[in-house]
């Protein structure tokens, strides 16, 4: 299952819920303002840290916290297993620790949003991830040794890469927290160029 599908089928649901993410203070004549993302986006361009900035948000960034959060905790773990081992090439171990360092923080910032939204942090149970490995693949990283080891996981990291910037795409084009998108233009942005970097360890062992 694709995540591009599962936010095609929440998209419907973005303005009510957009709506009842409006800040209690709001008056009633800001109803209409509230409907228009470009008019708000542009009234907020010097606070996108502010409250209400932070509060508004739909299905889409919902699905996307929830989605990513799992996801990136996932790196952390596939990270951890590689820098444990020895005999590991010095860029390999570098990669892992430039992984761990940008994902941790982000990992922080998710939880925080749904806290915040008063959402679940698991997402529903029929809704898979691009990317995610099997506890059969995590078991086969741990078993790897030396070389076999980097190169599986960056094999595997190359493919959980893809399935994060699948979701992060989804993001940027269906979500409405201005700090989420960005979030997700950062993912997109890091993980492509990580993506790259990988690809090329990968041909030259």
């Amino acid at each position: 299952m694709r995540t591009r599908l599962i936010v095609t089928a929440i998209a419907g649901a973005a303005v009510v819920v957009g709506v009842a993410a409006c800040s209690p203070n709001e008056e009633p004549s800001d109803a209409t303002h509230d409907m228009s993302n470009m008019s708000t986006s542009h009234d907020m361009s010097n606070m996108p840290t502010s409250a209400a900035a932070s509060a508004e948000h739909n299905e889409a960034d919902v699905m996307f916290a929830q989605m990513m959060l799992p996801h990136h905790e996932q790196a952390l773990v596939m990270s951890d297993i590689i820098l444990a081992k020895p005999g590991i090439p010095a860029q390999v171990t570098a990669l892992a620790k430039q992984i761990k360092d940008a994902q941790g923080p982000e990992i922080a910032q998710l939880q925080s949003w749904l806290k915040e939204w008063g959402a679940p942090a698991q997402a529903p149970m029929d809704h898979e991830m691009d990317g995610m490995l099997s506890e059969e693949d995590l078991t086969k990283l741990r078993a790897a040794q030396g070389t076999d080891a980097a190169k599986l996981y960056l094999s595997q990291m190359i493919e959980h890469h893809e399935g994060a910037v699948d979701m992060a795409k989804d993001e940027i084009a269906d979500g409405k927290n201005p700090d989420a998108i960005e979030m997700a233009r950062s993912i997109v942005d890091s993980q492509q160029k990580e993506i790259d970097e990988m690809k090329a360890m990968l041909n030259g062992m």
